[in-house]
């Protein structure tokens, strides 16, 4: 069995041929399309002295050339490196060098900011540019134009065997410092990520399952929200992929397109990231001018789903399942649910614990999930996980360890135990605030204060405190046309939250931090605050600054 995303790909090609895979923007591609355009790309790839083990770069938004490139990758067994196409000078600087690409496929749109980083990495001999409607440049290095890397090259299928040992590597950004490399194994990827287990009994699945069901199945509209840069949307999309579904996706996240996209391709499923997403498209819905009835299933990931915003997708698509996901780059999916009202507390909606998860405590023992019931304890997985950190070995073992025996993926993800086996993601360790020895978990002041009516958003974190050693403080961005009285919020949080966990500053933004992925932007929420603090004395009363700061 070669269990290689490429060949799980190709398995659904060749049931399904005739199906269609992919809608980006005004292109729509049958599988047996995609198969041809990828192959040409990784036939270029492959004259170009690019094959297995080769690390390619892939800067662009959700269009077909992004995808096309990516399976072209993995076809030619490259390495597809994910960038942040909101990445400035110094981080793409970071990541070619940490990556050690040798290749990079990019949109024109970003020559630009490229041009100060790839001229200074020799390693990165080779550029292909997309198109993407923007005036060609001249630029300070040399690249070969899309049309002209895939114009003449083969559509067959005709390459050499694959290994299930081939690495796999995707790039995630920390709240501190800059992003590192997640390697897998591709059959532990596939096992974690791409439908290779089942999810309720943990048993794994044959290579050709998936394949088998696409044929004798129904096929699935999927439209995924998240960026395919980000780990959420690439594999939203290969597994829809591996099952002959059909993907698809949008350039830029803008509600009214959504639900249109919804109404005009008589969508299934759709995938968001948390309340930056599902807020402002919930929002949207309730104006009434969407038909929606084609919606079975709406899934989010990667980010805080508060409670708030759960209520209100349920009234308004009664008829929809609603599922919440839970994990990380470096464990996969440890745990989902099925969002109902009347499972909905303050905290959260609770997760059914996946295959392969595990709850530790701070001396690393196993906590038994039904004794245990109320415990607090980091999340990890076991089984098929990662390798390791690329380039890294301390990071490595310090997140990849051996308990009891058995290697773990700990990534400081920190969980409540709840009855029934279930977990209420508190949030990750490394953010965790130390308030005078008490802990406090800014995802779950965060889920709290997005449950007052004129709170649109939030994010939490910690500063510096003279006396408790850091206090908790929030940034909120207000629903528009709301007075957000920031006292109100806080006596709504004490029916909520113990005094402790209150935050103790607050300033009220325009918009709060956030990246591309919807996930909460920390280091530019801590710039936003250390810039709001040094006026605190006019902020108090929300003069000059649209600020206010409480004590």
């Amino acid at each position: 069995m070669a269990l290689h995303i490429a060949d799980l790909v190709e398995h659904a090609v060749d049931v399904v041929p005739d199906r269609l895979a992919l809608v980006a923007g005004q292109t729509r591609l049958t599988y047996a399309e995609l198969e041809a355009a990828a192959n040409r790309f990784a036939h270029h790839l492959l004259e170009a002295g690019i094959g297995p083990g080769d690390h390619v770069g892939l800067m662009a938004r959700n269009t077909a050339e992004h995808v096309v490139a990516m399976l072209g990758c993995f076809k030619a067994r490259a390495v597809p490196i994910n960038v942040n196409y909101r990445y400035v000078e110094a981080e793409l600087d970071h990541l070619v060098g940490d990556s050690g690409m040798v290749a990079l496929v990019h949109e024109a749109r970003y020559s630009p900011v490229l041009d100060g980083v790839v001229p200074g990495h020799e390693r990165l001999r080779h550029v292909v540019v997309l198109p993407d409607g923007t005036e060609p440049r001249p630029t300070a290095y040399r690249w070969t134009a899309w049309a002209d890397a895939v114009e003449g090259r083969s559509p067959e299928r005709d390459f050499g065997p694959r290994s299930p040992d081939d690495v796999y590597i995707v790039y995630t950004g920390g709240t501190t410092g800059y992003p590192k490399g997640v390697m897998w194994r591709h059959e532990d990827v596939w096992r974690t990520l791409g439908g290779g287990l089942d999810f309720v009994t943990g048993a794994p699945i044959e290579e050709h399952d998936q394949s088998r069901a696409a044929l004798a199945g129904p096929h699935l509209v999927c439209l995924h929200l998240g960026p395919v840069m980000h780990a959420n949307g690439q594999w939203g999309m290969l597994l829809r992929f591996f099952g002959g579904h059909t993907n698809v996706l949008l350039a830029k996240f803008d509600p009214a397109q959504v639900w249109a996209t919804v109404e005009a391709e008589r969508v299934n499923t759709l995938s968001l990231i948390g309340d930056a997403m599902a807020r402002p498209l919930i929002e949207e819905h309730e104006r009434g001018r969407y038909d929606a009835s084609s919606l079975a299933t709406v899934t989010s990931a990667a980010a805080i789903f508060s409670v708030e915003v759960k209520e209100r997708w349920l009234h308004a698509l009664p008829d929809v399942v609603v599922l919440d996901v839970i994990g990380s780059s470096e464990t996969g999916m440890t745990g989902n649910g099925r969002i109902r009202t009347e499972t909905l507390a303050d905290k959260g909606s609770l997760v059914e614990v996946g295959p392969e998860t595990v709850v530790i405590d701070e001396e690393d023992r196993v906590l038994d999930l039904d004794a245990d019931v109320g415990a607090t304890g980091r999340m990890a997985r076991r089984g098929s996980i990662p390798l390791g950190y690329l380039g890294d070995p301390e990071k490595t073992a310090r997140v990849f360890r051996t308990i009891d025996g058995v290697r773990h993926a700990v990534p400081g993800d920190y969980v409540q135990i709840e009855p029934g086996r279930r977990l209420t993601l508190l949030g990750r360790g490394s953010g965790c605030i130390n308030t005078g020895g008490e802990k406090v978990y800014p995802e779950e002041v965060e889920v709290a204060l997005k449950s007052h009516p004129a709170v649109f958003d939030a994010i939490v974190l910690g500063l510096p405190d003279p006396t408790y050693g850091q206090q908790v403080a929030a940034l909120l961005q207000p629903r528009p046309g709301a007075a957000l009285d920031v006292e109100d919020v806080r006596r709504h949080l004490r029916t909520r939250l113990s005094g402790y966990k209150v935050p103790r500053t607050v300033h009220v933004v325009a918009e709060v931090p956030r990246h591309v992925t919807g996930k909460a932007d920390h280091r530019r929420a801590r710039d936003l605050a250390d810039s709001l603090a040094a006026p605190a004395a006019a902020s108090r009363t929300g003069a000059d600054r649209g600020a206010e700061v409480g004590s």
